[in-house]
């Protein structure tokens, strides 16, 4: 006779795993032409598993500042090496015109407009205030999938889909002289201390400067030991995309160490890997096991964001804190995308689209969780509520909205959302747009 036992905790933990893994592969397909995100469900799943499975821990970020900190970090540098992987455009100023845009306008009225919200709508101090700007004016790069560019050399990769993923592979590595700006301001208000200079030469100048360089050097070092060397060494002959694992986390790791915007310098050297030789199929490699490490990592994070919102997340927040959360959505973003996009050569729908689609998560967190864990903040429990609620309702109206508003998009542009995606002939080069 079978004898059924308590299984043990690792056994329940690796079977857990497996059912992860297998979500990870298969919900895609199984909500390509749905009106529902994979977010969502691991949200859903998450927030099921913590309020009725026997397990016992509260996630709550103030709980684990320094594991929310790494964990949110580790999942925002595998995202910007695969967004900067599967860009297919080449850089430049001309043809990058819509990621400059949003960049140079968007953001800087996010912030400002955000951070009003902030200190005269919800009371908050000026420096909360700031942070609150700094850490939800960037769009995400990990949650935004829906509405990025598709894989290397697929072609999938019209001015929405290029606007958006560009936007979320440089503004996170731009928000963060804000965010520093806030730390600043904290430190000077209790110790007196002069901050202007110190912040735009060495948190603006070097750590953009050095970051964007650092990031370029490492790219064109990785493109050439992928690429370039003599056939029987060069890396690409191994066919194992690890090697863009390598490269996001030397990337970072060697950035971070002459204290520049690690963010910045990973995204470039996707961007500069890439280029080295842009119709490799190599690439799709290379994209293809970040995609697959940033879906896990993503999940597993979703799911302790849900088990968070029925731990107590958002039990500081108020009507206003609510109010404020839906006008960031609903208004701030949508207004400030139209705005920077006033002449740009586009059609109101492609610019309605990418103004709309200012997807808020999982860089929000890690920037306010790097800001509380280097500074006394008083109310961090509502911060943290009301960037949970933003990255929430994001995550809900995007998700439930960015299939069947792309798929339109798609046909009016004359494309078939259902076509398979494969890669190109690798005898035809990709269009330069």
């Amino acid at each position: 006779m079978i004898n059924f036992s308590t299984p043990q905790p690792y056994i329940l933990l690796l079977t857990g795993a497996g059912l992860l893994i297998a979500l990870v592969a298969w919900l895609p397909l199984a909500l390509k032409r749905l009106p529902l995100s994979l977010p969502i469900i691991c949200i859903v799943i998450g927030a099921v598993l913590f309020r009725w499975a026997p397990i016992p821990i509260r996630p709550l970020p103030l709980s684990y500042p320094q594991i929310t900190e790494r964990f949110t970090e580790f999942v925002v540098i595998i995202a910007l090496m695969g967004a900067g992987l599967k860009l297919d455009r080449v850089f430049s100023w001309a043809r990058w015109t819509v990621t400059w845009r949003l960049l140079a306008i968007t953001m800087p009225l996010s912030i400002g407009l955000i951070t009003a919200i902030g200190g005269w709508g919800l009371g908050l101090s000026w420096v909360a205030a700031l942070l609150l700007g700094a850490s939800l004016a960037p769009t995400d790069p990990v949650l935004a999938a829906d509405v990025q560019v598709g894989p290397p050399r697929t072609g999938a990769e019209d001015e929405v889909r290029f606007g958006l993923t560009s936007e979320a592979g440089l503004n996170d590595g731009l928000a963060f002289p804000f965010v520093n700006l806030a730390m600043a301001l904290g430190l000077a208000a209790s110790t007196g201390k002069p901050w202007a200079s110190d912040w735009v030469l060495h948190s603006v100048l070097w750590e953009i400067g050095v970051g964007v360089i650092g990031g370029w050097l490492i790219g064109k070092l990785f493109g050439w030991l992928t690429f370039h060397v003599p056939a029987e060494t060069r890396l690409a002959q191994t066919g194992d995309g690890l090697i863009a694992i390598a490269a996001t986390f030397i990337s970072y790791g060697l950035t971070e160490m002459v204290d520049c915007y690690g963010f910045l310098a990973v995204f470039v050297t996707a961007l500069t890997l890439r280029r080295s030789h842009r119709d490799h199929d190599f690439n799709h490699q290379m994209h293809d096991i970040t995609e697959q490490v940033e879906r896990i990592a993503m999940m597993i994070l979703l799911l302790f964001f849900g088990g968070a919102l029925v731990s107590g997340l958002l039990a500081p927040l108020g009507w206003a804190d609510v109010a404020a959360a839906a006008a960031i959505i609903l208004i701030v973003r949508p207004l400030t995308g139209l705005i920077a996009l006033v002449g740009f050569k586009a059609d109101i729908s492609e610019k309605a689209t990418i103004a709309f689609f200012g997807i808020r998560g999982v860089g929000s967190f890690y920037y306010l969780a790097y800001a509380l864990n280097h500074m006394e903040l008083a109310g961090a429990d509502r911060l943290w509520g009301i960037v949970g609620l933003v990255a929430l309702f994001s995550i809900l109206l995007h998700g439930l909205t960015v299939t069947p508003i792309m798929r339109m998009l798609d046909r009016q542009h004359g494309r078939d959302p259902d076509a398979d995606l494969a890669p190109a002939d690798p005898e035809e080069p990709v269009e330069a747009r």
